[in-house]
């Protein structure tokens, strides 16, 4: 009686300590939630570089600058894959996103089928010609998917596309998908114009803003209920909720979840920078400071300088080589909790209103979603005027996301 006494004691004392714990915990670390439903199921996982568990490791970053993916094996980290594996989960098959399961190749560069060399398991790429979609025989490998990787919360941030891809494919032919959620970085605000679905491509699949405010987790969800799956699918989704978070958070990543965001400070510019990338002015690509920084050959009135070069994650960067003038937002952080097109405005006036400042290939329209920014900054808009033309939007999409939270907003 004593032993079952102290034995009863123990397992309250276990039970007080889970409860009462406040920590925050990512959907990957609550391993009782998801080893039932994949128990006696193969498994393929989607994930890359930022697939840590719990986004811990033994290591001290310094001057907010994020840990490249080539240092995850060396950081101490316990990866997804390698996690499952030592519970016994049968995993058959890796999906990669864009940049590659090691999260070292360029934006939009040609990522093939290739091998993981610790497990032997085959890695199936998403992102070359051809292959957006997995074929009849990358799906026969599967029972359920595992999608476990890092996202940043913007519209043209590719990784939600492939999950929804690959949601589509799993509707299809019956096939579970459980999502290990994990904290949005920018999940403290929803701000920008929503997609116009003309201008659908493969940085913007459904219409929702540019900052968007919401999980990965919670992103499925609202694709199931919205009817955004191709062809009115409804996928078998289950969601491992991250434990303690709230959208008002700003939880800190370790690894840059790709190879031009570099430190924190770039993932909060990037909603308000990135569509420098529709423009012939240089974001910062080729240089230590991307979606930092901005600048070109021709622009005035600048003190700031910066040459892009030829460097791994962006080997063939705009205005390589060539020495840029323009301005450097490290030292603010404005750009906090907003879209702001203030920075596309100012290069716009610096070079004079140029013809060829937006590309002519259209990737400033599919950046915004929004064929009307383009047009509104050539006729002298502000980046306030901007802003208030999608507010209504932004208020009506809210109301509808609110069905799909899974965290509170505070």
């Amino acid at each position: 009686m004593k032993f079952i006494s102290i034995l009863a004691l123990a397992l309250v004392a276990i039970l007080a300590s889970c409860t009462s714990d406040k920590s925050l915990k990512y959907g990957d670390e609550c391993s009782s939630d998801y080893l039932p439903i994949l128990k006696e199921k193969r498994v393929a996982l989607l994930s890359n570089h930022t697939g840590i568990v719990g986004n811990k490791i033994d290591v001290e970053l310094k001057n907010g600058h994020l840990l490249p993916a080539d240092s995850v094996a060396l950081a101490g980290g316990r990866h997804i894959l390698d996690v499952m594996l030592e519970e016994g989960v049968n995993v058959t098959a890796i999906f990669s996103p864009e940049h590659g399961f090691r999260g070292t190749a360029d934006a939009g560069e040609h990522v093939g089928n290739d091998t993981d060399p610790k497990t032997g398991i085959p890695i199936l790429s998403l992102y070359s010609p051809g292959s957006y979609r997995p074929s009849a025989e990358s799906m026969a490998k599967f029972d359920a998917l595992v999608v476990d990787i890092q996202d940043v919360g913007t519209r043209f941030y590719t990784y939600y596309i492939t999950m929804k891809r690959l949601m589509e494919a799993c509707a299809a032919e019956g096939k579970k998908v459980v999502i290990m959620d994990r904290p949005n970085p920018n999940g403290f605000f929803v701000d920008g114009p929503i997609l116009d679905m003309s201008l659908k491509s493969g940085v913007g699949a459904i219409p929702i803003p540019v900052a968007h405010g919401m999980t990965l987790g919670e992103l499925a969800l609202m694709m199931n209920g919205e009817g955004w799956l191709a062809d009115g699918l409804i996928c078998d989704v289950d969601v491992i909720k991250c434990r303690n978070y709230t959208h008002a958070m700003r939880e800190p990543l370790v690894f840059a979840p790709s190879p031009n965001l570099k430190e924190m400070a770039a993932i909060y510019a990037y909603p308000s920078t990135c569509y420098f990338e529709g423009t012939i002015v240089s974001l910062g690509r080729g240089t230590d400071k991307p979606f930092l920084i901005y600048g070109h050959p021709d622009m005035q009135d600048c003190d700031f300088v910066f040459t892009p070069r030829s460097i791994s994650g962006a080997k063939n960067p705009p205005c390589l080589d060539q020495e840029c003038h323009g301005v450097d937002l490290t030292s603010t952080d404005e750009f906090t909790g907003k879209v702001d097109f203030s920075y596309v405005i100012d290069a716009y006036n610096k070079l004079g209103g140029r013809e060829d400042f937006f590309l002519r290939n259209g990737f400033f329209d599919l950046l915004t979603g929004d064929r009307s920014i383009k047009e509104r900054i050539i006729a002298g808009a502000t980046a306030e005027d901007l802003a208030a033309s999608w507010k209504e939007d932004v208020a009506a999409f809210k109301a509808l996301r609110a069905k799909y939270l899974l965290y509170p907003e505070n």
